[in-house]
């Protein structure tokens, strides 16, 4: 397994059991940062939505996964998403590096922040698919 996986599991397993169901937004800067054209493009836009959401309109991981729920209800094809070659400064790795406990989540934030500001180019995107869905 590599590094980077590795970071994120233990990431995942940390926030399992964190208020706010933090975990969510672990998920989707995850998916985001890592994704690849050969990736469901499923994944990226959702990750996307998870973590404009949480940034921009200050949604809670469980109001994240609701978001999620709604835009799966309807089978469509997603909208094309830039795959920038920046991913962001910050890695799981480096949330990990933080201390257990509140700096770890107030970096987990710092991780989306980073994630989204590489990938902002598509914030039109997903702000249309959101108000398409009637989530924003």
């Amino acid at each position: 397994m590599d590094s980077v996986r590795a970071a994120y599991d233990e990431l995942y397993l940390y926030t399992m059991d964190r208020p706010g169901f933090i975990l969510q937004h672990v998920v989707d800067a995850f998916a985001v940062q890592t994704a690849t054209t050969a990736g469901k493009p499923i994944a990226v836009v959702f990750g996307l939505a998870g973590i404009y959401l949480h940034l921009e309109k200050q949604f809670s991981g469980r109001e994240v996964q609701q978001a999620h729920i709604k835009l799966g209800r309807r089978k469509r094809e997603w909208p094309a998403i830039q795959l920038p070659q920046d991913r962001g400064s910050m890695t799981a790795g480096d949330v990990l590096a933080a201390p257990a406990g509140p700096e770890r989540d107030g970096a987990i934030d710092d991780w989306c922040r980073s994630v989204w500001s590489a990938f902002g180019e598509n914030r039109q995107t997903i702000i249309a698919l959101l108000r398409g869905y009637q989530i924003v």
